[in-house]
């Protein structure tokens, strides 16, 4: 007989989705990413799993799509890894559409997301399974010299960050991994929620360095192939 699962392991989800405990937190959790969205995530999550390399994610906010990832990543044990500087980004400053005054720590009168994100991952029972790496992208990624299976590009919406997001993180991406954007909407009405990163979306493809994969709403998922010759091999 097939020895038994570690005890951590939830069941096994159906037809390739989350756990039903994981998909409840990732609904419960604060955040913007609606449910399709997310199994799509997931689903790319558990594919660039099997490459056995680990799955980065730039913009935690409180941890909602972070759980995705760090399931998924459980399940191919590897380590989800999440970047962010928790100050917020621009739309969600006080005045701005989806600032959350319960984000603001009083004490200092700034955004602090990293403590609701510490209660979502602790919540769902995966902590071990995250690296929370705190700070500004284009620091961290300057520092950062191994390949990843998979990129997910969740940050600022400004073409400043979004730019800096892709230049930075995306020729980390494997060869066969998956370059995942999220908020892409090609209608210039959305200037300041979407259209940077449709930009970045564009000059991937232009790149011709990435193949689209599947669009599942304002996700676009994109494997990386041999042309380009900039990804890890």
């Amino acid at each position: 007989m097939p020895a038994a699962p570690p005890s951590d392991f939830p069941a096994a989800p159906e037809r390739g989705g989350p756990p039903p405990e994981i998909l409840a937190a990732f609904e419960a959790a604060k955040g913007f990413m609606p449910v399709d969205e997310g199994l799509a995530l997931y689903a790319a999550a558990v594919e660039a799993g099997r490459l056995g390399l680990p799955l980065l994610e730039i913009g935690t906010y409180c941890g909602r799509s972070t759980l995705l990832l760090a399931d998924a990543a459980r399940r191919a044990g590897v380590t989800a890894l999440t970047v962010d500087h928790h100050r917020g980004s621009e739309e969600q400053q006080p005045g701005w559409q989806y600032h959350d005054p319960e984000t603001v720590d009083p004490e200092v009168g700034l955004m602090d997301t990293l403590p609701a994100f510490r209660r979502t991952l602790h919540r769902a029972g995966l902590e071990e399974h995250v690296v929370a790496l705190v700070g500004r992208s284009p620091q961290i990624a300057a520092l950062w010299n191994s390949p990843l299976g998979l990129v997910f590009i969740d940050g600022g919406h400004t073409d400043e960050h979004a730019g800096a997001d892709y230049a930075g993180w995306a020729p980390h991406v494997a060869v066969g991994g998956l370059l995942v954007i999220h908020d892409v909407f090609p209608d210039p009405v959305d200037e300041f929620t979407g259209q940077a990163p449709y930009r970045v979306y564009l000059r991937a493809l232009e790149s011709g360095e990435f193949t689209e994969v599947s669009v599942t709403g304002s996700l676009r998922v994109l494997r990386r192939t041999e042309a380009g010759g900039s990804a890890h091999r």
